[in-house]
C-alpha cells in the first residue's frame, strides 16, 4: 500500500472532543471578555461577549462554528463588521452550532475579534482568560480576581441603581468555568487568602463551618503539588437548590449549604473542590470521556489533604465511603455498562447521562493503586511533574500514560512494573476495578454495630442486642455514614418498628447533617415506615442536591408512588434544571408526556 503525506500547507489537528459542534480544530479561543448586565426582574442576563480566536490553519475555512445554547441572538460582528450568521437547528444533547461566515480564510497564527451575546467554544480542550464587567443591582461575584465596582448609574423609571464589577481571570481556563453570581450577599474572613460569601442570614454559621479548615487544606496542597496559582481561595454557599456538592470554578466555589451542617463533618468538600485548583483547573481533561483526569485526581488530592491533616487511616476511611458510591454507581448502570469503564465512549451521548460517582471513585482506586504499586516516594515525585507538564493545558488519558512512562524511563524497576500493567483493563474494563486493602481500622467498629443490628433484624430470638444512644459515643459524624450504608445493604430491610428504635436511639432522623438523615431516611422507606413518608418528602423540598434527590426519590417511588410523584411537582421550578431532568428520568423514565 502506498500512502502520501499530506500537502505541507494542510494542517491536521484532530479534535479530542466528541461532544461539541465547533470546529475547534481550526480556530481556538484565547481571551473572552464578557460585558453583561444583570436584571432580576425580569430575570435576564445580556450583553455582548468579545472573544479572540487564532486560527490554527493555513486559512483552510471561511466558516467558524460556535457552540450555543438557548440563546438570544441579535447580531455577530468581526472585527468593526457587521456579519452574516445561521443558528442551526439544535441537535440533542448539544445545543445549536452557530455558523459564522468569514469575508476570507484566516492565516494561521493571526487573530480574529468576535463579538456577539454569550457564545463560545464549549468544551475542556479550549483555554483561555477572561475579563468579566458585569452590571448589577447587587453585589457581584465571577471568574477572576476582583478589580474594583465602578460607574454607577442611579436608579429611575422604576429601574434600580446598579454598579459596575470588575473582574479579571488572567489564567487560562476552560468556559465551564465561567460563573457569575449576584445576589444579597454579606462576606467574612476565614483565612488570611479566604473568605466566604452566602446570604447574611447564614454568614455566620458559613463563617463557624469553613474557618478553622481551609488554610490548613491549601497548605497542605501546596506540600503535596505545588504553590497555589490562584491569589485567593473563597467560598460561596449557594441555595438549597444547588444540585452538586459543589462546584470548582476559580478564587470562588461554589458550594452546597448542605455542607454547612454544625458539626464541620462535611467540610471536606471543601479540600475536594480546592484540590480542583490544581486537577480540572490549571490541568483539565480534554473530554468528558476522560473526565477521570479531572476527578479521579482530585479525589486523590483530596484524600492525601485529608491524610496529611488527619492521619493516613482517614483517607483509607474516606476511600471506604467512596467505594461503597462506586458500588452505588455499577449497580445502578450494571456491571457490563459503557459508563462504568474509567474512559467512556461518548460519542452521540449525553455527557450528563454518564455523571456519576465511577470517573471519581474508579479514577482514585487507579491512581492509588499507580501509588502504592511504585511506592509512595517515587509516586509523590511524579505529583509535581505532571502537574507542572501540562499546566494551563488539556490532556486525554494517553497523554497521561506517556507522560508516566516518559517521566520513569530511566527507572527500571518502575518501567517494569508500568510496563506490566495491563493499560487496555485499566482503561477499558466496565465494573469494578481490584480493590485495594484499604486500612479498615476507622470502619471495624461501623460494621460491628451494624452486624448486631443485622442479627437483631432476623428476629429469630438469638440477638440480645438493645440499642442506645452509648452505641455511637464518639463517632465521627461519617462513622454513622458508613453505619447506615452498612444497614442499607442488608438482604432484608428493618422492620419498620426497628427503624423508629435507631431514629430514637441515634437521633438520625432529627440531624441537621443531610449526610445522615438522607440515608437514613433511605432505611425507612425501604422498611416501608410510613412515619418516614412526609418527613422524606419535606427533605426533598428543602434540599436540592442530587446526591441527596436522587436516590431519595428512587426509594419513595418504590414505597409510595403516588407520594413520589406529588412532591417532584411540587418542587419542579425549586431544583436545578440538570437535577430536574435527572429526576425526571429516574421518576418516568423516556414517558414524554409526564416531562415538563
Amino acid at each position: 500500500m502506498v500512502t502520501r503525506p499530506p500537502p505541507a500547507d494542510i494542517t491536521i489537528n484532530p479534535p479530542r472532543d466528541p461532544n461539541t459542534l465547533s470546529n475547534y480544530n481550526n480556530f481556538r479561543t484565547t481571551h473572552t471578555r464578557a460585558v453583561l448586565d444583570i436584571e432580576f426582574e425580569p430575570k435576564r442576563v445580556f450583553g455582548t461577549v468579545h472573544i479572540t480566536l487564532k486560527s490554527l490553519t493555513h486559512g483552510e475555512t471561511k466558516d467558524l462554528i460556535l457552540d450555543t445554547s438557548y440563546l438570544d441572538i441579535e447580531q455577530v460582528r468581526v472585527g468593526e463588521r457587521l456579519v452574516k450568521w445561521t443558528l442551526e437547528a439544535r441537535a440533542e444533547p448539544y445545543g445549536a452550532g452557530l455558523s459564522i461566515a468569514l469575508d476570507a480564510p484566516v492565516a494561521k497564527g493571526e487573530d480574529i475579534e468576535v463579538a456577539f451575546l454569550n457564545v463560545k467554544q464549549s468544551m475542556p480542550d479550549v483555554k483561555s482568560t477572561y475579563d468579566f464587567l458585569i452590571r448589577s443591582p447587587l453585589p457581584v461575584l465571577a471568574s477572576g480576581l476582583p478589580k474594583g465596582a465602578s460607574d454607577f448609574i442611579p436608579g429611575k423609571h422604576g429601574r434600580p441603581a446598579t454598579l459596575l464589577y470588575r473582574f479579571h481571570q488572567p489564567i487560562p481556563m476552560p468556559s465551564y468555568l465561567f460563573a457569575i453570581a449576584s445576589g444579597d450577599l454579606a462576606s467574612a474572613s476565614i483565612g488570611p487568602r479566604s473568605t466566604v460569601w452566602t446570604g447574611p442570614d447564614e454568614l455566620t454559621a458559613a463563617k463557624w463551618e469553613f474557618e478553622e479548615d481551609t488554610e490548613n487544606f491549601i497548605e497542605a496542597a501546596e506540600k503535596i503539588v505545588y504553590p497555589y496559582a490562584w491569589t485567593m481561595y473563597n467560598v460561596l454557599v449557594l441555595p438549597p437548590s444547588f444540585p452538586y456538592g459543589g462546584m470548582e470554578n476559580p478564587q470562588w466555589t461554589y458550594a452546597t449549604p448542605t455542607i454547612v451542617s454544625g458539626d464541620r463533618a462535611n467540610v471536606d468538600v471543601i479540600a475536594h473542590e480546592l484540590s480542583h485548583s490544581w486537577s480540572g483547573n490549571l490541568v483539565s481533561n480534554a473530554s468528558w470521556e476522560h473526565f477521570w483526569l479531572n476527578e479521579g485526581w482530585t479525589t486523590y488530592l483530596e484524600r492525601r489533604i485529608q491524610a496529611a491533616i488527619h492521619g493516613e487511616s482517614h483517607r483509607d476511611f474516606s476511600a471506604i465511603i467512596g467505594w461503597k458510591a462506586l458500588q452505588d454507581s455499577v449497580k445502578k448502570f450494571g456491571e457490563d455498562h459503557e459508563f462504568t469503564k474509567l474512559v467512556v465512549d461518548l460519542k452521540g451521548k449525553d455527557p450528563d447521562d454518564a455523571f456519576s460517582s465511577v470517573p471519581y471513585e474508579k479514577g482514585f482506586v487507579f491512581l492509588y493503586s499507580l501509588e502504592k504499586m511504585l511506592g509512595k516516594e517515587k509516586w509523590d515525585e511524579f505529583i509535581p511533574h505532571y502537574f507542572t507538564t501540562y499546566r494551563e493545558k488539556s490532556l486525554d488519558s494517553y497523554d497521561f500514560k506517556s507522560t508516566l512512562l516518559d517521566f520513569f524511563a530511566n527507572d527500571q524497576e518502575a518501567s517494569q512494573i508500568l510496563s506490566e500493567l495491563d493499560w487496555d483493563a485499566a482503561f477499558y474494563k466496565p465494573g469494578y476495578p481490584a480493590k485495594p486493602d484499604f486500612d479498615t481500622s476507622m470502619v471495624d467498629v461501623c460494621y460491628e454495630l451494624a452486624d448486631q443490628w443485622e442479627a437483631l433484624s432476623k428476629g429469630d430470638g438469638k440477638s440480645d442486642f438493645k440499642p442506645q444512644k452509648q452505641d455511637i459515643d464518639g463517632w465521627l459524624a461519617n462513622q454513622s455514614v458508613v453505619f447506615l450504608e452498612r444497614v442499607q445493604n442488608f438482604p432484608e430491610p428493618l422492620s419498620v418498628e426497628q427503624v423508629e428504635i435507631m431514629g430514637e436511639a441515634y437521633d438520625y432522623g432529627k440531624s441537621q447533617n443531610v449526610e445522615l438523615v438522607s440515608r437514613y431516611f433511605q432505611i425507612g422507606l425501604r422498611a416501608r415506615a410510613q412515619s418516614i413518608y412526609r418527613p422524606a418528602a419535606q427533605l426533598l423540598g428543602r434540599v436540592g442536591r442530587m446526591k441527596f434527590v436522587r436516590p431519595l426519590f428512587r426509594e419513595l417511588k418504590k414505597a409510595d408512588r403516588e407520594l413520589a410523584f406529588e412532591t417532584f411537582e411540587e418542587n419542579r421550578l425549586f431544583y436545578h434544571p440538570i437535577c430536574r431532568a435527572m429526576v425526571e428520568k429516574d421518576l418516568f423514565g423516556d414517558d414524554p408526556t409526564r416531562k415538563s
